[in-house]
């Protein structure tokens, strides 16, 4: 079974974004980059079937710059098998990189899409729900647990109140929650196995798809910073600030 991971090149999430002082959208010159948290615990996942016989390829597909191949790079060292970059320098949406996976898809003919749930730089949580959607797959969300056994995948996700268990007939789409695994640290040797194993460089234009976008950003603006609180002696004093100075009750 292949089963084939997107991944995505984001600002890392230990750094602090900027927003570009004409407020067009972040300013990340010279900051550090890093594969999308929810993407590494896809990768994870997707290297645990192997490891355990269920899966023969773990190819990582993403969509974005030259330097996109760096992230590609840490799934391969990681342990997946070969990689893909869709290389453009535009902002793409989540229709049209759903798109372009969905033409991915056809090429290579995965039985399984395991993904991040959403990426921490937009965070739309999109693309899944509509790559499921162009390809007429079912679809497992949030995933906290993945089983495949044969033809089909069991996952097991939260929901308010309790976790839902949901069997899928294969081909699926998957998407990826904190808690389905722990992502490994890539070992040195894994790292310079990793130059080896091959990337192929492909442009949206060769799978047909138009990254013009459809969306256009008004204005980026930080959000307002938070004022000092202000300390109360008891319930009452409390109760009567909310009335008089909050006018929330």
């Amino acid at each position: 079974m292949k089963v084939l991971v997107p991944v995505k090149r984001v600002l890392d999430y230990n750094v602090k974004p900027r927003v570009k002082p004409d407020q067009s959208g972040m300013d990340l010159a010279n900051l550090k980059m890093a594969m999308n948290p929810f993407c590494e615990i896809a990768v994870e996942e997707a290297v645990r079937l192997k490891e355990k016989g269920v899966a023969t390829e773990v190819v990582a597909v993403s969509i974005g710059p030259q330097q996109a191949q760096e992230t590609i790079r840490t799934a391969l060292a990681m342990g997946a098998d070969r990689g893909i970059l869709v290389q453009t320098d535009a902002d793409v949406e989540p229709l049209e990189v759903a798109k372009l996976l969905k033409a991915v898809v056809e090429a290579e003919a995965p039985q399984l899409i395991v993904m991040g749930k959403q990426a921490i730089d937009g965070d739309n949580n999109a693309v899944g729900q509509m790559l499921s959607a162009l390809l007429d797959w079912p679809q497992a969300t949030f995933a906290s647990k993945i089983e495949v056994a044969g033809e089909t995948v069991k996952v097991t996700r939260e929901v308010d109140g309790g976790l839902q268990t949901l069997e899928l007939d294969l081909p699926a789409v998957v998407t990826a929650d904190l808690r389905l695994n722990e992502p490994r640290y890539a070992s040195l040797p894994n790292i310079m196995k990793a130059k080896k194993k091959p990337i192929d460089v492909k442009a949206p234009a060769d799978y047909g798809v138009d990254t013009a976008g459809r969306l256009k950003v008004l204005k980026v603006a930080e959000p307002a910073k938070r004022t000092a609180g202000v300390k109360v002696e008891n319930a009452a004093e409390l109760v009567a600030k909310l009335k008089t100075e909050a006018g929330v009750l």
